[in-house]
Parts: structure tokens; C-alpha cells; sequence
């Protein structure tokens, strides 16, 4: 059993409605690709990291258990990012829907069972892919506090290739991006 890590966003609405009902909708989805409960982030607003003349994002994280190889997560995400009218008008622009896996690795079955502590089992069982569909942990998360933020309310222990998030300069900037709504969101 892997544990996913998801990037959430959106700034373009759709049929369903806005970016936030558009987020609702998916976090439903993913609920399918999960064992057991699915742990939200709050929701952010964050500027556009792209092209300026675009609407500001709404961006949140979502953290589950699954039975899926990262492939074939990827392929369902992708698969529910075509379901929502997924739109990409250009690179780093406007969209619909993105769904981004951010970071998989083991699920800790039981943490009392091993003298390791959660940041040092998380740093060990990290998948690293790279292939020409997927890079794992994702490019450049260590970066962008759109998605920092988001990761480090489900598991402030959180590294990326030795390096811990919570340390990161996106952990703490509060420069374009803040909370519009709290961990129920999605209900």
C-alpha cells in the first residue's frame, strides 16, 4: 500500500460550477482511489505562478492511502482532470482542473513497531520516479508555497530527498498566497 500525496488547483470554472465546487468534485473522486479516509489541506488562494493575466488559483492537498501504482494513480487522476472539462489554455496558465501527484511512499503500518522516527520512515520509503510520464517527488514543490503549505497540514514531518518542508522558504512566506477556507471544504 503506497500513501499520495496530491496537488490540487484550479482557476477556471465549468459546468458544475466554480473552482472551488471543481475542487469539492475531485477530492469526491479521489475518495474512489483511496483505502480508507482521505485528509484535506485547508484551501488556499495563491497568484498565478505563470502568466499574470490570469485569475489566482485555488489550491489545496489531499493525502490517502492507495493500491494503485503511481502509473496507474496517474492515470486516474488524468482521467478525472478530462472528467471536470479539463482545460489548459497554455503553459503555467488558466485551468480547469490540475491534479498533481506530489509525493508517494509506504504506508506506515505501524509506527511502534520500529525504532525509526516518522521523518526518518518517510525520508526511506520515498518513491523517486523519473520516466518520460512522471517524476516523483514532483519538480520543484520545495519552491512553491502553494503546495509546501498545503503538504505540511497533512504531515509537518514531510522531506523531500533529505530535506525537510517545514525548513524550506516556502514554508513561511505569506507573499501571494493565504487561507480562504479551513479543513472542511470538501465537505
Amino acid at each position: 500500500m503506497m500513501r499520495a500525496f496530491i496537488g490540487l488547483g484550479s482557476n477556471l470554472a465549468n459546468e458544475s460550477g466554480d473552482s472551488r465546487q471543481i475542487l469539492r468534485d475531485a477530492i469526491h473522486a479521489l475518495q474512489a482511489l483511496a483505502i480508507g479516509e482521505i485528509r484535506v489541506s485547508s484551501l488556499y488562494s495563491s497568484s498565478p505562478m505563470g502568466p499574470q493575466d490570469q485569475p489566482d488559483y485555488i489550491n489545496a492537498a489531499a493525502m490517502f492511502n492507495t493500491d494503485l501504482t503511481p502509473h496507474e494513480l496517474l492515470d486516474q487522476l488524468q482521467s478525472i482532470e478530462q472528467d471536470a472539462g479539463r482545460v489548459r489554455l497554455r503553459r503555467w496558465g488558466e485551468r480547469t482542473l490540475d491534479l498533481d501527484i506530489l509525493i508517494m511512499d509506504h504506508a506506515v503500518q505501524n509506527s511502534i513497531d520500529t525504532n525509526e522516527s516518522p521523518a526518518d520512515q518517510s525520508k526511506s520509503s520515498m518513491l523517486k520516479i523519473h520516466d518520460e510520464r512522471l517524476i516523483l517527488p514532483h519538480i520543484g514543490i520545495l519552491d512553491r508555497a502553494f503546495v509546501v503549505q498545503p503538504l505540511l497540514e497533512l504531515d509537518a514531518d514531510l522531506r523531500i530527498n533529505e530535506f525537510s518542508l517545514a525548513q524550506c522558504a516556502a514554508a513561511s512566506t505569506k507573499d501571494g498566497i493565504h487561507i480562504i477556507d479551513g479543513l472542511a471544504w470538501a465537505n
